[in-house]
């Protein structure tokens, strides 16, 4: 078994996976402010006893990446590795700044590459949605960052002082009866349509179709909203990061 965690923004997110199989999952928040010590305690219920092969990390908060890493490493018995420019991901990045790149966005994009028809687009909605283009002979070729479904209801919550804060739900209709039905409307309805959008201009863009891989916390909410046919998995994230270690 192979220990995953995946550091986002909101939450990092562990899971133990055999042979593409998740074996377990667990979440635990991403406190800018925490150490080693606070992680540990968070983690603890999570991996104590776990027998593994070996660990990896990925992280788009480098204020706590080494924490994490430290207190899996204490409660594993094994320090993760960490994914990092170096790290091998069988993809050719072709882009001016690659070590700039999310590691997330890397992983899907590997994910992808390796069991999916290319071209192919993956979209993950976390904080932020990504997608990210995949071309044939594994070339990551860029992508798309817009604001993710439960950022944009925080930002109008924020920013207009008569509108709510709301949680993620999946609307009912797409035309809402009231201010909280028609945010959601918004936030949801608003970034499947936005996907199918982009996805249609990117293929146009290519002159050819594209595979769509969707995963990530906020799939759930907008996979049956889509129009273009695709593929859900909310583990692709996770998966991807064991074939990276398989990889390295």
């Amino acid at each position: 078994m192979i220990i995953v965690i995946d550091i986002g923004n909101s939450t990092a997110v562990l899971a133990g996976i055999e042979q593409d199989r998740i074996l377990f999952t667990g979440e635990v928040e991403t406190n800018r402010s925490y150490g080693v010590s606070e992680y540990t305690q968070l983690l603890r219920p999570i991996l104590q006893g776990r027998q593994c092969q070996g660990a990896i990390l990925s992280s788009v908060v480098p204020q706590i990446t080494q924490a994490v890493c430290q207190a899996a490493g204490d409660i594993l018995g094994k320090m993760p590795m960490v994914v990092g420019p170096e790290t091998k991901t069988g993809l050719t990045v072709d882009v001016p700044e690659p070590d700039k790149v999310g590691r997330d966005r890397l992983v899907d994009a590997a994910w992808a590459a390796e069991h999916f028809p290319l071209p192919a687009v993956t979209a993950d909605l976390g904080t932020a949605t990504t997608l990210n283009l995949v071309l044939p002979g594994k070339i990551f070729a860029g992508g798309i960052i817009c604001a993710g479904l439960q950022t944009c209801l925080n930002a109008l919550h924020q920013r207009a002082a008569q509108l709510p804060q709301l949680e993620l739900e999946i609307p009912e209709k797409i035309v809402g009866k009231n201010t909280a039905e028609c945010m959601l409307s918004g936030a949801v309805a608003g970034t499947a349509a936005m996907i199918d959008g982009l996805v249609a201009s990117i293929e146009e863009e290519l002159g050819t179709p594209v595979t769509l891989l969707l995963t990530g916390g906020g799939g759930k909410y907008v996979t049956h909203l889509l129009r273009h046919e695709h593929v859900f998995d909310p583990d692709m994230t996770r998966k991807g990061l064991a074939l990276l270690y398989q990889l390295n």
